[in-house]
């Protein structure tokens, strides 16, 4: 008995009528089960699923299997400063070129580490240019409300616009103030010597008109609000509120600081730095 073959996408009426042997059959064969035979697509979405696949559909047409897709191209995000949260990182402007990272142990440690990192290429982002380097901040730590005399220092984004000292500054394209008002003298918290700790300083935009000599006083959220803060030489111990770096780490910082390039301090202990 012959019947008419179904299309890929829909049965054509039957052509004859069906004895019951010849219907039960048919049943088996719908379902898959007659031994030999490829059961017909029920329905139109089967017939796009094995067209889809590259499956001989019934009439024998022979769908080209789709080739499989090639391996994807990599995505290359730009490089970012590793240990910065995303409010920290939204912080940094935009058109800055350095990042000096200073982080601290904890919120009321005076212990710290910085490193500085520049970005001259935007596609490849972030990269070191120091190595990490050891630090001292506040004798309290950190806060991000800093008042005079707290002895925390500022958590936050700041410029570096200027520089100075009481030595003649090393090979530098930034800012130097040479000044014999930079001399110090006198005991840190720990009995340590201060005399140097300003031979080289960097002034932190903490509090103070940008681009102009460490030593200008002018306050402008108020004195009470604390200032001159600086990264400066270290002399041992903890400080008031600015960062201290070795006496050699400073002169290589002032050494590949460059104003065109915008610098900024990044500043805080670990946890705050992470927000």
């Amino acid at each position: 008995m012959s019947v008419t073959r179904p299309s890929a996408v829909r049965r054509a009426p039957y052509a004859v009528h069906l004895g019951a042997c010849a219907a039960a059959l048919l049943l088996l064969t719908a379902c898959g089960h007659t031994s030999g035979t490829t059961a017909a697509p029920d329905t139109a979405a089967g017939a796009s699923a094995e067209a889809s696949a590259g499956v001989a559909g019934p009439q024998g047409d022979g769908v080209r299997k789709r080739a499989a897709p090639g391996p994807r191209a990599p995505i290359v995000r730009p490089r970012e400063i590793p240990a910065l949260g995303p409010r920290t990182r939204a912080s940094i402007p935009a058109d800055a070129g350095q990042v000096f990272v200073v982080t601290g142990e904890d919120y009321d440690s005076s212990r710290s580490s910085a490193v500085l990192y520049t970005r001259d290429n935007p596609a490849l982002g972030w990269q070191p240019v120091t190595s990490r380097w050891p630090a001292h901040n506040a004798l309290n730590g950190w806060t991000d409300e800093h008042w005079e005399g707290d002895l925390r220092s500022p958590v936050g984004v700041y410029g570096l616009t200027h520089a100075g000292g009481l030595l003649d500054p090393p090979r530098t394209a930034f800012p130097y103030d040479q000044d014999p008002l930079f001399a110090v003298s006198g005991e840190g918290f720990e009995g340590e010597s201060l005399e140097g700790s300003f031979d080289y300083v960097v002034a932190i935009d903490y509090n103070r008109v940008p681009g102009v000599t460490p030593l200008d006083r002018e306050r402008p959220l108020g004195q009470e609000r604390g200032g001159g803060i600086w990264i400066h030489v270290d002399h041992g111990g903890p400080t008031q509120g600015c960062i201290s770096l070795p006496e050699d780490r400073m002169r290589e910082l002032l050494s590949v600081l460059d104003p065109a390039k915008k610098p900024v301090v990044v500043m805080g202990d670990v946890e705050a730095l992470e927000r």
